[in-house]
């Protein structure tokens, strides 16, 4: 009896220190976000004219835009909600470049901002301005959305329910 005891007590100890336990499948996160790309306009320009099949929604904003600050829930959800139909979410931040680490990073990483961000460091505001759209004035939030020639821009604040509808329009041409 003391034998077959020995030899399951056995069994289970060889059974289990062989047991290899299957990794489990973590979540990519993004967070802490410990750098921001800086990129002056023409290196931003080729992100505004991409011709393939996704339909881009670009948006300007800055930490210290109160109104920016607002909406930019509803960028994140739109890009979450349509992120299967090929939509993407460029949010490019006018914030001061000595301002990225105390205040840009630490917001990207307090709200968990998973769209793509870039600051724009380039001091030919009057140029840039008017490259990205005529009729823009330089205010903020600015967002633009294209897909291959298609563009439409907008100098103004957006909720969920307008900005989708705008998106929609990307989506049912």
């Amino acid at each position: 009896m003391k034998e077959k005891l020995f030899l399951i007590i056995l069994f289970v100890t060889v059974f289990v220190s062989c047991y290899k336990e299957k990794p489990k499948a973590v979540a990519k996160e993004k967070f802490p976000v410990t750098e921001i790309k800086s990129v002056n306009y023409n290196q931003l320009k080729p992100l505004l004219e991409k011709q393939n099949d996704t339909i881009y929604v670009v948006n300007f904003w800055a930490t210290w835009c109160a109104p920016c600050v607002k909406e930019l829930p509803y960028f994140e959800k739109l890009g979450a909600a349509y992120s299967d139909k090929k939509v993407k979410v460029l949010l490019v931040s006018l914030d001061f470049p000595k301002q990225v680490e105390k205040k840009l990073i630490p917001f990207i990483n307090e709200n968990k901002i998973q769209s793509e961000v870039v600051l724009l460091d380039d001091v030919n505001e009057d140029i840039w301005i008017q490259a990205i759209d005529k009729t823009w004035s330089g205010a903020i939030p600015a967002t633009l959305i294209y897909h291959k020639n298609k563009r439409k821009f907008y100098e103004q604040t957006f909720d969920y329910q307008i900005l989708e509808n705008e998106l929609i329009q990307f989506l049912n041409p």
